[in-house]
């Protein structure tokens, strides 16, 4: 099948769009001024439910909708796209400006987490994770689909200083020379394996050669397997892209692949079957994570037969993730305490074998934030947490309370326990 993307300019050339009401189409249209829209054709071919598609999460994972936008934003956008006399210029003014509002880079990513090189920022990488550094290629900051739960939406609106990219591996490299305590190299984007295969192997091939024997994990942040597996089968670059799969497991290096699943129809056709074994032949290990999303899988038997299938599949599961607070959380986000709860749920039915999915997790300025649960403490009702991830590697699995709060979406919500004024990791800022 040849790719074919569908976007504001044309998406009312697919045939399943004359089932969608006049306000609905004008919905996306007002939508996409500020967030990015990008659907393709083996997405609405085989994954959307087109005779229930209101409610069908693909439907609603690709296609931008109404609640995604406070109804002041959406009024102020929809009154500008009905005025004559408005221009280009002053519609993209008003949205960039509602983008700035919605958080666009949340965590602190430009703040701390851009390292330096002789005094230099290096832009397009990130560290925050001391093991781990993330590598931004110029080429990869694409996706075959945008989700619209996407946290990183800014990387698609066409601003500039809000985009993190580079197209040089030489800091890049010298920086993990100097850095011997990263033992994983993650390239992410937008999504690295939209690119060709000659440029994916112009970024991973110097590194190769570099003798960093301290970095011994190479990953690959991608949703290329649900969104386009004929990446692997049958686009022309598909067998290069493999055979250079198979040259980062014969370097000594293991290639793990960061895959994104969020439904467990994203893992029916024979097409995602055929390519999650090819990229498995290769020697790649493939782990699978996901935010739990309001309206798209807030049901612990979703996660149940997804995580099933994956690791019937070979997959190995690896995260729950809170919905950011960026973008449209205010659309997909689910309570901390609910969202536990459909944890609890899940991981009570599971397989061993599946029982390597951690979650709920919050990716916050600190850390990861694991949300161990719900504790009763005589009369009280806590929220109990740790981080599995953080800044300060002192952090890491030190439980700590909060007071119960069942509409807390973020750690913003949340209140330290016992009276104390902050949480012991703000203390130390």
């Amino acid at each position: 099948m040849k790719y074919k993307p569908y976007t504001l300019n044309n998406y009312k050339d697919l045939p399943p769009i004359s089932r969608l009401s006049e306000s609905q189409i004008r919905d996306i249209e007002v939508v996409t001024n500020v967030f990015p829209f990008r659907t393709n054709n083996y997405i609405v071919d085989n994954l959307i439910d087109w005779d229930n598609f209101s409610d069908d999460p693909v439907f609603l994972l690709n296609f931008p909708q109404r609640e995604m936008l406070s109804e002041e934003h959406y009024e102020e956008i929809a009154d500008l796209l009905n005025r004559a006399d408005v221009t280009k210029e002053r519609i993209v003014e008003t949205s960039n400006r509602i983008r700035m509002q919605l958080n666009p880079h949340p965590a602190g990513q430009m703040e701390y987490n851009t390292p330096t090189l002789d005094g230099a920022r290096l832009k397009g990488i990130q560290h925050k994770y001391k093991e781990t550094v993330l590598f931004f290629p110029s080429q990869g900051q694409l996706c075959n689909a945008f989700c619209t739960f996407c946290f990183r939406w800014p990387q698609f609106v066409g601003i500039n200083e809000l985009k993190i990219a580079s197209n040089e591996t030489a800091p890049l490299i010298e920086y993990l020379r100097r850095n011997k305590e990263v033992t994983d190299l993650l390239i992410t984007g937008g999504d690295p394996l939209t690119m060709t295969a000659n440029r994916l192997e112009g970024y991973i091939e110097p590194v190769l050669k570099a003798g960093l024997d301290h970095v011994i994990n190479i990953r690959i942040g991608t949703k290329v397997l649900a969104h386009w597996p004929y990446r692997f089968l049958t686009d022309n670059d598909s067998g290069q892209l493999l055979h250079l799969f198979r040259k980062i497991v014969r370097s000594g290096k293991q290639l793990a692949f960061m895959a994104h699943f969020n439904h467990p129809v994203e893992l029916t056709t024979n097409e995602v079957k055929e390519a999650i074994s090819k990229v498995r032949e290769t020697g790649a290990q493939i782990r699978a994570q996901a935010p739990l999303l309001r309206r798209i899988n807030d049901d612990f038997e979703i996660w149940v037969r997804m995580l099933k299938e994956q690791v019937r599949l070979g997959i190995v599961p690896y995260y729950m993730f809170v919905v950011r607070d960026t973008g449209a959380q205010r659309f997909f986000g689910i309570p901390l305490v609910r969202a536990w709860e459909i944890f609890r749920e899940m991981y009570m039915r599971l397989p061993g074998l599946a029982r390597t999915i951690r979650g709920p997790s919050m990716s916050t300025t600190y850390g990861k934030i694991h949300v161990l649960g719900v504790s009763e403490i005589g009369d009280r009702k806590l929220l109990s947490l740790q981080m599995i991830q953080a800044r300060n590697p002192e952090w890491v699995m030190r439980p700590f309370f909060a007071e119960y709060n069942e509409d807390a979406l973020w750690l913003e919500g949340l209140k330290p326990a016992f009276g104390v004024e902050k949480f012991f990791f703000e203390q130390n800022q």
